[in-house]
């Protein structure tokens, strides 16, 4: 199929899970909500939906303005979807920040340790003393009576109403580089002001994700738009390919956050 022409292979797998979750809401004009997607699978599912032969919408919902990971809805045109229909939950604890330090991390794994998958969780925030995790619903009792320690931190957690949510805008700070190719370690020696040796050994280590997906391919070939991440260093994206440079090198604009 020509589609997959326009994505990694490792992108691949989920193309043909997305393909069958529209191929159904086509057949049998019924709503198809989805567990939790980064924002690259949300952009496949949209892409995808736009070449279905039926009148589809795509809606997305992540308990917040700002959500990062959101559940997604396929439906037909003429169904009516609220933020209700997405069934979510919002809860929240509290800890002395003064006695142990917790991150995003920590919550993550907590919640990793209870035996649920990683696409019941959404966005999670953990700090100053308070923790908040947006989930499907219907794992929200089972975390309410099984997750009462993260670390050392004893945490008591309480369901609140999405509207509680702490919103977070992000913020980029954009520059440009000229590197002289698009290889991952290249890309990443730039952009983290790192050696070339300690780029290719973060990414051989596994602490670099792209597009939300740990990646070892220190010669992965980046694409415009591409997320980063490196594992204590942030979180950075490929903005733009501005073209080659007189030595034949390659002019990018890229955006680490702050």
């Amino acid at each position: 199929m020509e589609i997959y022409q326009h994505y990694r292979k490792n992108e691949h797998p989920f193309i043909d899970q997305a393909l069958s979750w529209i191929d159904r809401v086509e057949k049998n004009y019924q709503t198809k909500m989805t567990d939790f997607l980064d924002p690259r699978e949300q952009e496949i599912v949209e892409t995808l939906a736009r070449t279905s032969m039926e009148d589809l919408k795509v809606c997305k919902f992540g308990g917040s303005k700002h959500a990062e990971r959101q559940r997604v809805i396929i439906a037909p045109m003429y169904e009516d979807v609220t933020e209700d229909a997405f069934q979510l939950t919002l809860l929240q604890g509290s800890y002395h920040d003064k006695f142990v330090s917790l991150g995003h991390r920590d919550v993550m794994g907590a919640f990793l340790s209870l035996g649920i998958k990683r696409q019941k969780l959404g966005d999670v925030m953990a700090e100053d003393g308070l923790i908040q995790m947006i989930m499907a619903e219907e794992v929200a009792p089972y975390v309410l009576t099984n997750l009462t320690a993260i670390k050392k931190a004893k945490i008591s957690l309480e369901e609140q109403p999405l509207s509680s949510v702490v919103e977070k805008e992000m913020n980029w700070d954009e520059s440009n580089q000229v590197v002289s190719s698009l290889r991952l370690d290249t890309v990443i020696k730039a952009i983290y002001n790192l050696s070339r040796k300690d780029a290719a050994d973060m990414i051989t280590k596994g602490l670099v994700k792209v597009n939300y997906k740990v990646t070892d391919d220190r010669k992965l070939i980046l694409e415009a738009g591409d997320m980063l991440s490196v594992r204590g260093k942030g979180r950075s994206k490929l903005i733009g390919i501005n073209g080659r440079t007189k030595k034949d090198n390659i002019s990018i604009t890229t955006a680490r956050l702050k």
